[in-house]
């Protein structure tokens, strides 16, 4: 247990000690906000519309129903920033097992009393516990329009919960490649692949037939991440997201044997 505190800690110190996981939250944090302003912008400059239309009296009955904060700018922006995490979150997993590789410190790892499982769950939870900062800072925009569109805490919270288990998914994948290289380049190119692929396969129903398109649908990460920002709390996206990880740190585990074997 001492060895794998310390490991913990080492793994902190290297995470939040790096440029470039600053550089993704910084990032994270400013394109939500130009993204939030500018579809406020957008919303504000078609009430005015209205607004000029009823010769300066202004009438709320005068807006359509779907002219409202939660369609014109809550949605748009979450839509966004979901696909913004996808290039952004390998950023910060690339480094996590790829720099130990490319080093050799994986092994000597090993020679500390630490098993690979133990390994694993160490640089798992410490990105985890980063990507939750940084949503936790990524949230501030989108909670804002939530809060002035009306929409109500609850709904909030399961947007939050949404945000939240797709980042983690994104930092599952992008550990899981990282496991495999100990080149950064090559993980991070591989986690944008596998993200994107996995983003959304609604394109491919057309091409392979329904039940293929049913089982793609499945593995599908938008579905889930677009429920919980209409503020559907299901726990089959929860078991989703939880496989995803539990598939990641599997193989990632599976990455010290692999490379046994093929060492």
């Amino acid at each position: 247990m001492t060895a794998f505190l310390a490991l913990v800690r080492k793994e902190l110190a290297t995470l939040f000690a790096s440029p470039l996981a600053y550089l993704a939250l910084t990032l994270v944090m400013l394109v939500t906000a130009l993204i939030f302003f500018d579809h406020l912008r957008i919303y504000n400059q078609i009430l005015f519309l209205y607004a000029s239309s009823t010769m300066g009296g202004f009438e709320t009955d005068t807006v359509p129903d779907h002219i409202n904060v939660r369609d014109s700018v809550f949605f748009p922006v979450l839509e966004t920033l979901g696909i913004t995490l996808i290039a952004l979150i390998p950023v910060i997993t690339m480094r996590v097992f790829a720099e130990e590789r490319a080093r050799g410190t994986d092994e000597l790892l090993l020679t500390l009393r630490l098993s690979p499982a133990q390994i694993v769950l160490a640089k798992f939870a410490v990105t985890y516990a980063f990507v939750l900062v940084m949503m936790a800072g990524s949230f501030v925009y989108p909670a804002m329009a939530t809060l002035e569109g009306g929409i109500g805490t609850e709904h909030l919270l399961a947007v939050f919960v949404g945000l939240s288990l797709h980042a983690l998914g994104l930092a599952s994948l992008g550990l899981a490649c990282s496991a495999f290289s100990s080149s950064q380049l090559v993980a991070a190119v591989a986690s944008w692949a596998v993200g994107f692929v996995l983003w959304d396969f609604a394109w491919a129903g057309a091409f392979v037939g329904e039940q293929a398109g049913r089982f793609l649908d499945l593995i599908s990460m938008h579905p889930r991440y677009g429920s919980f920002a209409e503020g559907v709390v299901n726990l089959e996206h929860f078991a989703y997201f939880a496989g995803l990880g539990l598939v990641s740190a599997a193989l990632a585990r599976f990455s010290f044997d692999w490379r046994r074997v093929a060492g």
